[in-house]
């Protein structure tokens, strides 16, 4: 028997395109979803000012923050904006930070994917490292210059998995390997956050809300990519997707359901 489908909420991003303002989605992220959660996306548009965003939390089941090209404002982590940080999307700033806030205080199954990853660590009162490759003794975690997407999303480094966390009770204790693309990292770790993953330079790769009421997971890296292949990507993927069943089950089943 097929498994009730869940909804899950995804912010998108605002880009200009043929004269429109436009608000979306990368397919990657909406595939992971569907192909290997099981799970209807629900594309939520970056206009935070209107909308109630409580309101469309309590009829979804999941969140999940993805990756962008662009960065969070330093604005928002008390640094002087440079070009280094950009470039910015400050209406999708507004709304993610509205969406982790409301997930996190209802509970609602959280699953964020490197600017995810980020905007979590922002949200929560940390701040971000710019340029993290050029720092003494740290790797290159950008993407490769190359035509073909599988190329630059390749799996190209290992990371360290925090024992008897939360992510290892997901992919397990062993390091696994995993792929980054991206020039910007958690620099202060906010309150609240545990670190479940580490790369060999020290990069903070996984993330966890401490004592959350439910699921709530930061990756730097991009399992969506790989989920229909790769064991981890895939094992995070059908936790979340677990995760929001339950949550969905209980809400039926509460009174106010």
């Amino acid at each position: 028997m097929p498994l009730d489908p869940i909804l899950v909420a995804v912010p998108a991003d605002v880009r200009e395109f043929e004269n429109y303002r436009w608000h979306a989605t990368p397919d990657t992220y909406l595939k992971a979803l569907t192909r290997v959660a099981g799970a209807i996306p629900v594309i939520v548009p970056a206009l935070a000012d209107e909308f109630d965003v409580a309101a469309l939390l309590s009829r979804v089941d999941g969140l999940m923050m993805t990756g962008s090209a662009s960065n969070i404002h330093p604005d928002r982590y008390g640094m002087e904006p440079s070009t280094a940080h950009e470039p910015y999307d400050p209406a999708r700033d507004r709304l993610t930070e509205a969406l982790i806030h409301g997930a996190i205080e209802i509970g609602l199954p959280l699953l964020c994917i490197c600017r995810g990853h980020q905007e979590l660590n922002v949200a929560l009162g940390g701040t971000l490292a710019t340029e993290i490759q050029e720092g003494e003794g740290r790797m290159d975690h950008r993407a490769i210059k190359h035509d073909e997407q599988r190329e630059r999303f390749a799996v190209r480094h290992p990371v360290a998995v925090a024992p008897g966390g939360v992510l290892a009770g997901i992919v397990g204790d062993d390091e696994i390997r995993v792929n980054s693309l991206h020039r910007q990292a958690i620099d202060r770790l906010a309150p609240g956050l545990a670190v479940e993953a580490e790369a060999e330079d020290g990069t903070i790769e996984a993330v966890s809300v401490e004592g959350a009421k439910g699921f709530a997971l930061g990756v730097q890296w991009h399992p969506e990519y790989w989920a229909e292949s790769d064991a981890a990507s895939a094992a995070i993927f059908h936790a979340f997707a677990a995760a929001c069943r339950a949550y969905a089950s209980a809400r039926a089943e509460s009174p106010r359901g």
